[in-house]
């Protein structure tokens, strides 16, 4: 890995004591955001997937240090194709997460070239008179042949980094320029706290990236998930039950698979993940069912 030691430029950092600000992800589909706010945190907090484009709402990931409190804001990516409405209201949820922030922290990823959903970002980010900090993900690649490409576009931020989400090489260096760049301030939330989504929101996405590991690219976009009830049981079981949305009679077939072997097996993984996050027993009940029109349930 190259030398990883951030490019400071004309904006001035701040002493860190007591900082709280937030600091929102932004970057083209499929850079690896989600993987780096999980990084960041220290626990999961957002869906990752091969897929490009699994991250449809915001996410706040809260990590709270001696230095002070860092919420994390993760935003879908920017993709070329856009796909109906769906694509509009993404690119409108991306616009709304960088009013009102301290930092904005720009993912790109060297193996891929700069193209139109980079100069969309760009265009996004160019006139918010912000802290900005470039970072270079996925240096843990062996082949990046347009690395250079991206440290050509230092002198447009406030700062520059180089790291790896996936194994976590200079992630902290990341975690403490953003402290440098917040402003002194009470924190937000509670320090035991590591996200601000709804419990509802949160678990919905878990079960969503269970979908689409397990269906790969026999059903790549056309599912929704949302959480219908939440309920403590007497003997201490949390009690979750979920609707899984197709669009079609032929997706529902799908996700259901034969002899309902297909939900049967995302619901038993994603079970497995929220009892380990939430530590407790858990009953998912899921139902999958048809709704044509799920795309105006987002944003």
């Amino acid at each position: 890995m190259s030398d990883a030691t951030p490019q400071q430029n004309s904006t001035e950092a701040i002493p860190t004591k007591g900082k709280s600000g937030f600091a929102v992800l932004v970057g083209r589909s499929n850079v690896g955001k989600s993987t780096l706010l999980n990084a960041l945190v220290g626990t999961k907090v957002a869906i990752t997937s091969p897929k490009p484009q699994t991250t449809r709402l915001p996410v706040h990931g809260i990590l709270t240090t001696e230095q002070g409190q860092i919420v994390f804001v993760d935003t879908p990516g920017i993709f070329q194709e856009r796909r109906g409405s769906l694509g509009g209201r993404l690119l409108s949820s991306v616009k709304h997460s960088l009013r009102d922030v301290d930092a904005i922290v720009y993912v790109v990823d060297p193996t891929r070239s700069i193209g139109d959903e980079e100069k969309t970002v760009m265009r996004l980010i160019a006139d918010i008179e912000k802290p900005k900090i470039l970072v270079i993900n996925k240096m843990d690649i062996r082949e990046k042949p347009f690395v250079d490409f991206y440290r050509d576009l230092a002198p447009k931020f406030s700062t520059m980094i180089e790291l790896s989400a996936l194994d976590g090489a200079h992630v902290r260096t990341l975690t403490q320029i953003i402290y440098d760049f917040l402003p002194v301030g009470d924190p937000y939330y509670p320090d035991y706290q590591y996200t601000n989504q709804p419990n509802k929101d949160w678990i919905a996405e878990i079960i969503r990236e269970k979908l689409f590991l397990r269906l790969h690219q026999e059903l790549p976009y056309n599912v929704h998930v949302e959480v219908d009830d939440i309920q403590e049981r007497s003997n201490g079981m949390l009690y979750i039950a979920a609707t899984v949305y197709t669009t079609t009679e032929r997706a529902q077939r799908i996700v259901i698979g034969q002899g309902a072997r297909g939900i049967k097996e995302i619901g038993q993984s994603a079970r497995k993940e929220l009892e380990g996050v939430m530590e407790k027993k858990i009953y998912l009940d899921l139902n999958v069912s048809v709704d044509p029109s799920w795309t105006r349930k987002i944003g």
